[in-house]
């Protein structure tokens, strides 16, 4: 079992930035297949970062990083537009099983 916990999220005005943490406990030995997915309201959950991989609309504001020491991986976010506005979770597939934190909400106004 893999259990993955996201914090970090909360209100943040246009231009604000976030940094999101998820925090792998388990049988989980390796964390660079952890990616951060994000689900807007009425919108399907989509990919937003992941190893060598940045989705087109947060390339050069969304910054994914590893400490292997803390099993944690973080997304910086910068520059955040309300179009940002979601759920955001971070996943990883091991063992053909899929692990899926609760989600920490971010939202972007003013």
């Amino acid at each position: 079992q893999v259990q993955l916990v996201e914090s970090g999220g909360g209100l943040v005005q246009p231009g604000g930035s976030l940094r999101l943490s998820c925090v792998a406990s388990g049988s989980i030995f390796n964390i660079f297949g952890i990616n951060w997915y994000r689900q807007a309201p009425g919108k399907q959950r989509e990919l937003v970062a992941g190893l060598s991989y940045y989705a087109d609309n947060v390339k050069g504001r969304f910054t994914i990083s590893r400490d292997n020491g803390k099993n944690t991986v973080y997304l910086q976010m910068n520059s955040l537009k309300p179009e940002d506005t979601a759920v955001y979770y971070c996943y990883v597939r091991l063992q053909a099983m899929d692990y899926w934190g609760k989600g920490t909400l971010v939202t972007v106004a003013s």
